[in-house]
Parts: structure tokens; C-alpha cells; sequence
């Protein structure tokens, strides 16, 4: 489902009208694409939030209206504020239905490594987005990566993405996503594991030690009273 959103053009340049338009909730951006010339707009920010909340998420198909025209579009770059992290600027590219275009698609981690937290590691994310390409309708909105099995030592890797019907990656396939990580906890754990097991062992020699000799000492004393 597109989503329609209305910007304005013919903006002042220059840093104090721009810090102008943000405090009036406008967040000032450009379109381009497709050959086209860019064009300088304005969209308000309330109404660019709710385009990229929908279920498509920041990938989502806008159609955006400024001087009696239409473009289909796609948010390309935000540029935000690197403390208060408000949108200074965005960026729409022009989009053809029938072209592939390249994407990039955040991977959410679900489930629980629980063998990889009983280890004491830490389940390590190394890619938190790919670029795909696909036909716009077809972007998707995040892929999904199931941690559940996952073990110390071991990786998910890109491989093992399931990309949708008309997606693909020219991501490196033996890329890990996510890895099962060992850290000092984890060696320091293994090491009291590896006591336990020496101390268990060396408990077991001595009672076998005890038992050798507390038969010879019976045989012994059985050897002298046969004597007398």
C-alpha cells in the first residue's frame, strides 16, 4: 500500500530559514531520480513519521505531491541530529514500479541463545542491515534472524537469510549475521569445569589408593595369626 504525502517547494536556502522550517515542524529534503532534475521540498514531519510507521517500516512506498505532480518515491538517507536525533534532512528517490532497485533492509534478532547465555558468551550481531534488490513492491520491511539454536563457536550467516520471492542479495553468503561469542566468563567457567572434573577424578584415585591398602593390611594381619 502507497502512502501519499504532500511537500511544498520553493524553500529559502541558507541555515537560518532552514532552522526556521525544523522549529515549525517542517523537515526540509529533496527528490531525485530516474533522470529527472532534483527538486528542493518541504514535508511536515508529523506526516512523514506516520508514512514510515506503517508495516513497511522506513522502507515504505511514498507517493509524494508537490506542484501538481506525483512521484513514487522511497526515503533513501535521513539525516538526524546526532544528540536530540531529530530528521534535519531527508532524501526521496524516484522509483519505477517495474525497475529493481537497490535497498537496504534492517535484520531483526528474535528468540533467546539460551546455550550461548549458560556458556556466559554473548550472542554478537555483526550485520544489522543488508542491501537487497527488488521491484519497490516487493521491499520488505526487515528480515528475521532466529537466534534459539544458536551456540558458542557457531554463526548464522547470510545464507541462511530467507529472502522473499524476487529478492536477492549480492551480500558475501558466507557473511555471519549473527555468532555465538565466547568471552572471558566464558573460559573462566569452563576452567572451574575443568577442576571440578580433576578433583572428582583425583577423590576417586584416593579411594581406590584406600581400599589397595587397607586389603593388604588385612592380608597382612591374616598372614601372622596364621603364623602363630
Amino acid at each position: 500500500m502507497d502512502v501519499t504525502l504532500t511537500a511544498e517547494t520553493g524553500r529559502d536556502a541558507g541555515s537560518r530559514s532552514t532552522r526556521r522550517l525544523r522549529r515549525d515542524g517542517q523537515v526540509p529534503g529533496v527528490v531525485y531520480g530516474l533522470g529527472a532534475d532534483p527538486v528542493v521540498v518541504t514535508v511536515p514531519w508529523t506526516e512523514l513519521r506516520k508514512a514510515l510507521t506503517t508495516e513497511a517500516g522506513a522502507n515504505a512506498l511514498i507517493t509524494l505531491q508537490y506542484d501538481g505532480q506525483k512521484d513514487l518515491t522511497i526515503v533513501k538517507d535521513m539525516q538526524r541530529d546526532p544528540v536530540r536525533r531529530d530528521v534535519l534532512h531527508v532524501d526521496f528517490l524516484r522509483v519505477d514500479r517495474d525497475v529493481k532497485v537497490d535497498i537496504e533492509v534492517p535484520i531483526m534478532i528474535i528468540g533467546e541463545a539460551k546455550e550461548v547465555e549458560n556458556n556466559r558468551g554473548i550472542a554478537e550481531q555483526s550485520m544489522k542491515s543488508i542491501t537487497v534488490q527488488t521491484k519497490p513492491e516487493n521491499i520488505p520491511s526487515h528480515f528475521e534472524v532466529d537466534i534459539t539454536d544458536l551456540t558458542v563457536g557457531t554463526s548464522i550467516t547470510v545464507s541462511q537469510l530467507v529472502l522473499p520471492e524476487g529478492v536477492t542479495t549480492d551480500a558475501d553468503p558466507d557473511a555471519a549475521v549473527v555468532s555465538g561469542v565466547a568471552t572471558r566468563f566464558t573460559a573462566e567457567e569452563e576452567a572451574e569445569g575443568e577442576e571440578g572434573e580433576e578433583g572428582e577424578e583425583g577423590e576417586g584415585a584416593e579411594g581406590e589408593e584406600g581400599a589397595e591398602a587397607s586389603a593388604e593390611g588385612d592380608g597382612g594381619s591374616g598372614s601372622s595369626e596364621g603364623g602363630e
